[in-house]
């Protein structure tokens, strides 16, 4: 522990009192040198003191003794009880015999400086082999497992185990913490029992053998609050959903059973056709005995598996903009207000590639939102296929070491373990700002859904399932016979839970549904139901120039690729300076730059966006000599807004889906996702179905998306050849007459194939002059 105690932080990075070296990870990517560019932004970079010269003498001394505690920490999550049901054999893992590297003698004395984070008594420095062996038993095999070991980053892992070691004899929780443990885990099941006699044939896909999971999510919640993080950003399935808004995220019981009831989920005076319960949110704000409340924001999902993830990390980085472009805190880093939370469940989460694509985006510069924390609900089966048929590797969580994510798993069983597992993943988060995966070992008392009958495929499973206790009330009875709460204080709780259910069902018959939507920054706009003007897109001439001619300059110290003067910069300013026809490109630029002077922010993010696919953009210079990267259009005016170029990595799905909840996040941002070639969309498809074309009618949230699909007939082969247009017009809702200038209109999104210059200039500019959004494909 000692090493962690002398660490600090002074700026955004971790320093120490001491003067030992210290450890990091290599840089061994290419990068540009645009650390100056708006949006970039990468989080706090920490290090950690390496071994002292006493400590690597040590360590050379006692090899042996080092072979059989790395064996632990590298292969000890194999011998782990982390199996509820008790179905997993458990391996031999001769790698964990002390014999093996000949320690045979259980009683010689060992020096653990620099080897073993424990606490012999007396303070010594000096342990035996049996003390060592069950320490390390105790920590790396008991209800909690951890892999880490495949960090690349030495500083990561040491800093892992020695956290976990030093801190693994302080977790034992007060009264009122497990009090409160025992109430969230009650409530859960009594909502769960509720629903099913007052509403036995719906779908509602419960908690129930997976209610650690709330336990999971009020311990975060918590670690946030008083942490000074003010806004979590959270996407989950539609498991145990419905407990979670109602027991955490103050969705309102009567809410739902008016729902289930059959009733409109909006009112009647809006165009809006509702989604079914296990996609619908709650965002509400949670104090947890701090001085400013957590905001909750809990996003929409379809039913496409995973699909929100990524909308949640755009969402994110989105409100972090926000929040940074305020400046009321200049030493605010990425991450420190706000934190993404992404629920999952097994069976997807090794097995939809959306997962692939969004862990990758999770540490570059434009996208990073300083560390996600994902929770994996692993309820040992997906729908009715067994592990061995849905995934390749050990581990459902393995797919999160693509990106180094350091994974903690833990038996559900034990709620308080489950509790730990949380603090340890926060504490990392907040160091590295990278993300982590916990790993919740639960199962499913029904089938898929409460109407299935799962014994056709699993029988074994579910007559274990059948024959035990619940996680609530075998936590129930061990808080009663270590005399935290009395049998009446547990019946209380049951009793008061199902009154206020009760109560809420009551008042479910006069429930009038209220909107959420257009307020806080979305209270200018409106919904576009009534008869919406064409606003003026033009602007004045002499804006035009000088917007066109800032696009394109630069310091005469910046070395820009003399092509590019010579076709490039040079053309456009002579069209400036005599009026003659402009270029898409150059219409493109005058509409950002406007905009960007109207105090507008833009993101035009997409793969090889800068300098544009056909070579055609260049919204960034680089430096020939220096690889500097250099944005003209953010050097128009002191007052404008700011574009942020955001070249992505070679993914569709997960990128777009990050710009849809950019999207939805903010209406003064104008988010444009642009496909290297237009045709590419088809691996986006998931989110133009389930977000772009139906957000709005579903959830009744706008968003002024631009999706630029970039095509043609130049002898690339079908698939860079029309970009499917029929299957955007098959998914518009209405028709528009665009003769007219004042129509009745809602369309879903709007769909235009522009053939001038003009035309892209007058449709980029509609999409935030007007006063309402929508998708423009």
């Amino acid at each position: 522990m000692w090493r962690i105690a002398q660490a600090k932080l002074r700026g955004n990075t971790l320093t120490f009192g001491s003067r030992l070296p210290v450890v990091s990870g290599p840089k061994l990517r290419r990068c540009y040198n645009e650390d100056v560019a708006y949006g970039y932004r990468v989080p706090k970079q920490f290090e950690y003191p390496d071994y002292s010269p006493e400590q690597l003498k040590n360590r050379q001394q006692q090899a042996a003794l080092v072979c059989l505690v790395d064996a632990y920490r590298s292969v000890g999550h194999r011998a782990t009880d982390l199996d509820p049901l008790h179905l997993q054999q458990q391996p031999s893992i001769p790698e964990l015999n002390p014999a093996r590297y000949g320690l045979s003698n259980m009683n010689e004395q060992f020096n653990i400086d620099g080897i073993l984070e424990m606490s012999p008594k007396g303070g010594s420095k000096t342990a035996s082999i049996a003390e060592i062996h069950q320490t390390l038993v105790d920590i790396y095999c008991g209800h909690v497992a951890f892999e880490f070991e495949h960090i690349p980053d030495t500083a990561e892992r040491r800093w892992f185990a020695d956290y976990i070691e030093s801190t693994s004899n302080q977790s034992a929780l007060d009264s009122d913490k497990k009090r409160r443990f025992h109430e969230l885990l009650v409530r859960s099941e009594t909502f769960d029992n509720f629903m099913q006699k007052k509403f036995g044939q719906v779908k509602r896909y419960g908690l129930e053998g997976a209610e650690s999971a709330i336990i999971a999510l009020d311990e975060l919640f918590s670690l946030c609050s008083h942490s000074g993080i003010t806004d979590a950003i959270l996407g989950m399935p539609h498991r145990g959903r419905l407990n979670i808004l109602v027991d955490l995220l103050k969705y309102p019981p009567r809410a739902l059973f008016h729902k289930l009831q059959g009733n409109a989920e909006f009112p009647d005076d809006l165009p809006a056709s509702g989604d079914v319960i296990s996609h619908i949110s709650s965002s509400p704000s949670l104090n947890y005995g701090c001085k400013e409340d957590l905001n909750v924001t809990t996003l929409h999902n379809p039913s496409h598996l995973e699909a929100v993830n990524p909308v949640v990390s755009g969402y994110g980085r989105a409100k972090q903009m926000y929040l940074y472009d305020k400046n009321t805190d200049p030493g605010c880093a990425l991450g420190d207000r706000l934190i993404g939370i992404q629920i999952h469940g097994d069976a997807a989460f090794s097995g939809q590639g959306v997962i692939m694509e969004t862990l990758g985006l999770s540490n570059l510069p434009h996208f990073s939102l300083g560390g996600t924390i994902h929770v994996i609900i692993n309820n040992q089966i997906g729908y009715t296929t067994p592990a061995t048929n849905a995934r390749s590797t050990l581990y459902t969580s393995d797919v999160g070491k693509l990106v180094n994510t350091p994974i903690i798993h833990v038996n559900g069983d034990y709620p308080e373990e489950v509790a730990r597992a949380m603090r340890i993943a926060f504490e990392y988060r907040k160091l590295f700002r990278k993300d982590v995966i916990i790993d919740l070992v639960t199962f499913r008392r029904w089938g898929h859904n409460e109407l299935d009958e799962p014994s056709f495929t699993q029988p074994q499973m579910y007559n274990i399932i059948r024959a035990r206790e619940s996680v609530p009330k075998v936590y129930e009875r061990k808080m009663m016979e270590s005399g935290v709460i009395t049998d009446a204080d547990a019946k209380q709780v049951h009793a008061s839970f199902t009154k206020y259910l009760e109560t809420e069902l009551a008042a479910s018959k006069d429930y009038m549904p209220k909107a959420d939507h257009l307020k806080g920054k979305w209270s200018g706009l409106v919904m576009p139901t009534q008869t919406a003007p064409q606003p003026d897109t033009g602007v004045a001439k002499e804006t035009l120039r000088e917007v066109g001619e800032r696009s394109v300059l630069v310091d005469q110290t910046f070395k820009v690729h003399p092509r590019l003067v010579k076709h490039h910069i040079q053309p456009r300013l002579k069209r400036l300076a005599e009026d003659l026809a402009i270029d898409w490109a150059t219409a493109e630029s005058l509409a950002f730059g406007s905009l960007l002077k109207q105090g507008y922010n833009i993101r035009l993010c997409g793969q090889d966006v800068g300098r544009g696919t056909f070579s055609q953009r260049h919204a960034m210079f680089v430096c020939q000599e220096t690889e500097n990267v250099f944005v003209p259009l953010n050097n128009i005016s002191k007052t404008q807004g700011k574009i942020e170029v955001a070249n992505s990595n070679l993914s569709e799905l997960a990128v777009l889906g990050f710009e849809y909840g950019v999207s939805i996040q903010s209406p003064n941002v104008l988010p444009i996702w642009e496909a290297q070639f237009g045709d590419f969309n088809n691996t986006a498809q998931v989110i133009t179905d389930t977000y772009i074309s139906s957000g709005e009618t579903k959830w009744l949230r706008q968003s002024g998306l631009v999706m630029l699909l970039p095509h043609g007939y130049d002898g690339a082969g079908p698939e860079h050849s029309s970009s499917r247009i029929e299957r955007f017009l098959q998914l518009c809702n209405t028709p528009i007459d665009m003769s007219s200038n004042s129509v009745i209109q809602n369309p879903n999104m709007h769909v235009a194939i522009p053939t001038t210059p003009a035309q892209i200039f007058h449709l980029l500019r509609r999409q935030m002059i007007r006063n309402y959004r929508k998708p423009l494909i």
